[in-house]
């Protein structure tokens, strides 16, 4: 699972883009108990979220001519621009360049050989997410994707990931480890066929963040009171947990998993 060290190739930040950061703060904190912390002009009005006095996520006004409301995921990576070549030699393509985000660190977007979008974080002052793991916080990442042998090849490329297929009574599940991850237990996501996937696959190929929770049919109740949408009903997943799907209030997904008992 994740590692709060952060190695090279793991997530270690994710962050909302939204039109209405006011509203997204109503949703969030109703559902996870999320407090803003306001970005100031220097940030460009990128905000934190926090959790119990601890980073949970990043959030930005994102207009509707700049993209649609989304979730995203950044991989831990000490250089930046070696990355960026690595992603293009691999048939991916940078969204923007690095660039230095004041002394918190450097950071740059990208698409991977499929078109979904994901980030990197080369830490500065900020490290990473202050808290994971725990009710509310990141706890897992899902890439969705039409070709998952070419998704596992690119990311091997990019950040020298493993992956191993494990069976379940549903079909097979691709999991994700770090480079220096010498078991199953070190896997922090998984890769997931988009096809057949319903609620996933009208987005297009995309990474989805999985927070962690305590009674995921309340979460589910909850955000349909605070106006987001359940996309798919809690389920469980033996020896996983029970995870539910959902779109806040702006159409941004995610997902949500009480994890099974270890």
């Amino acid at each position: 699972m994740l590692d709060p060290s952060f190695v090279t190739g793991a997530p270690n930040w994710v962050d909302l883009g939204t039109p209405d950061i006011d509203a997204a703060t109503t949703f969030y904190n109703g559902l996870f108990g999320w407090e803003l912390v306001p970005g100031g002009p220097e940030t460009g009005g990128y905000g934190m979220y926090q959790l119990r006095g601890r980073t949970v996520a990043g959030v930005m006004t994102v207009s509707e001519d700049q993209g649609k409301p989304a979730w995203s995921v950044y991989f831990q990576t000490p250089d930046a621009e070696a990355t960026a070549r690595t992603v293009e030699q691999a048939g991916g393509a940078a969204a923007f360049p690095p660039m230095d985000v004041l002394d918190y660190g450097r950071m740059g977007g990208f698409t991977d050989s499929a078109g979904a979008y994901f980030g990197v974080w080369q830490p500065g002052t900020n490290t990473g997410l202050g808290i994971i793991m725990e009710p509310g916080a990141l706890i897992w990442s899902e890439l969705y994707t039409p070709d998952v042998p070419a998704a596992a090849a690119f990311f091997h490329t990019v950040f020298g990931w493993q992956t191993e297929d494990m069976a379940y009574p549903s079909g097979s599940y691709t999991m994700i480890r770090p480079a220096d991850g010498e078991s199953a237990d070190s896997s922090f996501g998984g890769i997931v066929p988009i096809d057949g996937a319903a609620a996933q696959e009208a987005a297009g190929p995309h990474w989805l963040p999985y927070f962690a929770v305590n009674d995921a049919e309340a979460t589910a109740a909850e955000a349909e009171r605070l106006g987001g949408r359940v996309t798919k009903a809690a389920t469980d997943v033996p020896e996983v947990g029970r995870i539910a799907t959902f779109t806040d209030p702006a159409g941004a997904a995610f997902a949500v998993i009480k994890p099974a008992p270890m």
